[in-house]
């Protein structure tokens, strides 16, 4: 096991290196120790002792994230980045950068990023494969995620607010030189260049598959002509969800920007629903989630109508994600209700693409 620091500001690995994959991970089960390579390469980034760290897995995603403690106290979580999702190296960077920014300029509550042994936010780690993998940490945070509590409906409110928040400084931050994000476009939701995969390659009855095209016709067609200026289109988290929410003794964190980019800035109304759009709680989990948005910023019918389209297509690309995910990355419940529970909300939007928004 080595640490790298490539030179140049590419993150794939050279020409002729194994590229890295998340199947190395197959074996890994939440909480489980890390793989020694991830493990010993945590501690020589941040300068941590060897034989006084253990590095667990938290979850595997988009991308692997570990729980490091150090004799026994957790005090740091670090995130590895799979070869190839990220465009670059100042990608991954300019997430913390942002990160650093909400915190410094708007107060929106996020774990802090922790500079590596060299200063560095952007840390290498190579496998036994010889693939090159960024690592970035933050300091951990104390409470629980919102998916593991039972009626969370009441922190959406909240969840509302320190959205607009975010929006708003999204909307006034001037990107530092060199600053690099991916788009969040319709055509990254849904389709042959989905980046988590398409929802038509799920199992689907030929019927259910017509209830989703219709759908999925109908949401592009409103969000067609939606231009992308300040009012509507800006750096969003994109994925709000119930699994990136802590709290702690009253307390909100939010956590988790590594699939931060450009995007509709409704399109985080329907990240926070995610998975419990066909659930009961969904109508009060948004309107809750409207509620608290308006506290700092408006919202037109037009508007509404805006996150309702976009929350049928972020059901759609969670179907797709699915296709390319392993089910512990959700609790087996969501995991078992999303096809079923997607079809389900594809056909209340068919029946009223209101339904959600209260409108």
């Amino acid at each position: 096991m080595t640490i790298s620091h490539p030179t140049t500001e590419t993150v794939p690995a050279p020409s002729g290196t194994p590229a890295g994959s998340l199947s190395a991970f197959d074996h890994v089960g939440r909480g489980d120790d890390a793989p020694h390579w991830v493990h010993d390469g945590i501690c020589l980034a941040w300068g941590l002792p060897l034989a006084a760290t253990r590095v667990t897995l938290i979850a595997v995603s988009e991308n692997v994230t570990f729980k490091v403690s150090v004799n026994e106290d957790p005090s740091l979580v670090v995130r590895l980045g799979r070869p190839g999702y990220a465009v670059s190296v100042e990608h991954v960077r300019s997430e913390l950068l942002w990160v650093e920014a909400l915190q410094r300029d708007a107060g929106v509550p996020t774990p802090s990023p922790r500079h590596g042994a060299d200063g560095d936010f952007v840390q290498f780690l190579t496998d036994d494969g010889g693939a090159s993998w960024t690592a970035v940490g933050f300091d951990f945070v104390t409470g629980t995620i919102l998916e593991d509590q039972t009626d969370f409906a009441d922190h959406f409110v909240e969840i509302g607010r320190l959205t607009a928040q975010l929006h708003g400084h999204s909307r006034g931050w001037a990107r530092p030189t060199g600053f690099q994000r991916f788009d969040w476009t319709v055509d990254d939701m849904t389709g042959g260049l989905a980046r988590w995969g398409d929802w038509r390659n799920a199992p689907l009855t030929t019927g259910d598959r017509a209830v989703l095209e219709r759908a999925e016709t109908t949401a592009r067609a409103t969000l067609s002509g939606i231009p992308r200026t300040p009012q509507h289109w800006g750096l969003i988290h994109s994925d709000l969800r119930p699994s990136n929410v802590m709290t702690h003794e009253g307390a909100m964190t939010i956590i988790d920007f590594d699939d931060c980019g450009y995007g509709y800035f409704l399109y985080d109304f329907g990240s926070a629903l995610t998975f419990y759009e066909h659930r009961p709680s969904a109508l009060e989990m948004g309107a809750r989630w409207l509620d608290g948005y308006r506290q700092v910023a408006t919202l037109s019918r037009d508007d509404l109508e805006l996150a309702g389209a976009l929350s049928l297509m972020r059901r759609l690309t969670m179907l797709g994600w699915a296709t390319t995910h392993r089910a512990d990355a959700l609790p087996a419940d969501l995991w078992d209700e999303n096809k079923p529970g997607t079809v389900e909300v594809a056909a209340r939007y068919n029946a009223d693409p209101l339904w959600l928004v209260g409108a």
